[in-house]
């Protein structure tokens, strides 16, 4: 049977999304900045990786870069504090905000990030009272 092992992100610059998911706390080796292709492991055995641009069309000819929404990654973060306080430090450290923090009505805290290839990257936390859902702008 298979199962899910790994996400991959294509990107057309390689120090600078990395930078970016290790502004998020993920621990990166600094020495990736240069490579074509990084893979860490995350707690739990689940691998990221990220492969430039280049390097996919080197190993898949007929590839094209997509546009639009590719895919969304959601990190979760102890508390709804913590959801503003990540969200507004990578916003004033010059990342870019898709939807600034909400209380969505699913029962989360919840802000979208994009990454610097425009991917969606969410963060989250469960509300401490599921009735806070009201509360706030929600979608």
């Amino acid at each position: 049977m298979a199962r899910p092992d790994l996400l991959g992100i294509v990107v057309r610059d390689m120090p600078t999304s990395l930078r970016f998911y290790r502004f998020l706390g993920l621990d990166i080796p600094s020495d990736a900045d240069q490579q074509p292709h990084v893979a860490i492991i995350l707690p739990g055995g689940f691998r990221l990786a990220w492969d430039t641009v280049e390097l996919m069309k080197s190993v898949y000819p007929r590839w094209s870069e997509p546009t639009g929404h590719r895919m969304a990654l959601a990190f979760l973060c102890d508390s709804p504090a913590d959801v503003d306080s990540l969200y507004y430090r990578a916003v004033a450290a010059g990342y870019d905000s898709m939807r600034v923090p909400w209380n969505a009505f699913w029962g989360q805290r919840y802000a979208v990030l994009l990454d610097p290839d425009g991917n969606l990257v969410d963060l989250f936390a469960p509300l401490a009272d599921a009735g806070d859902a009201g509360v706030g702008e929600n979608i």
